[in-house]
């Protein structure tokens, strides 16, 4: 979909301008909300977005909308990637729709994504609003960029801005003393 004036019209999946917004969706800034595949309610935004986990095809997120029901009925994983974990489904208040799960307790390979939203990558579309369009989120990518390369960035900023404002002090102590 894709905003134009006063309503959102639908796109064609092939379109070549979306290919590479999920790669960029966190890293350059560009915000989106999650919505429902089925009836595009809101279901979270990119800013609680905690990463992927490829291995159930999900995006990790630390809140999600009031609009996302954690079922009552609490199920034990007895095979795949979830087995031996405990959770519960997420619904789409709307339409009723299964959207994720909630790993409520789960064997140390799991235990990252306890207590955590995982959204089905095939059941939610992505509204970046940078762009005004709709992407499916299966075609985009959720991966974080490791903390420590982000640390050390900053880290390299901080040290050159650091220099600049000890030359800049020299060079008015330099002035003063004259």
């Amino acid at each position: 979909m894709e905003f134009n004036k006063n309503f959102l019209r639908e796109c064609d999946d092939d379109d070549d301008d979306d290919d590479d917004v999920g790669a960029e969706l966190l890293k350059r800034g560009l915000w989106a909300t999650l919505h429902c595949k089925q009836c595009n309610t809101v279901l979270g935004d990119s800013l609680a977005v905690c990463g992927e986990l490829t291995c159930l095809d999900s995006i990790i997120c630390c809140r999600v909308t009031n609009n996302v029901e954690v079922s009552s009925e609490m199920e034990c994983g007895k095979k795949g990637q979830l087995a031996n974990c405990i959770f519960s489904a997420l619904l789409c208040s709307d339409c009723g729709c299964t959207v994720g799960k909630v790993v409520h307790a789960a064997p140390p390979r799991m235990a990252a994504v306890r207590s955590l939203f995982l959204l089905y990558k095939a059941h939610v579309t992505c509204y970046v609003l940078d762009r005004c369009s709709m992407v499916n989120a299966s075609a985009m990518s959720f991966e974080m960029e490791p903390l420590m390369k982000s640390i050390n960035e900053v880290k390299q900023h901080f040290e050159l801005n650091f220099e600049h404002v000890k030359s800049c002090l020299a060079g008015i102590r330099g002035k003063l003393d004259e």
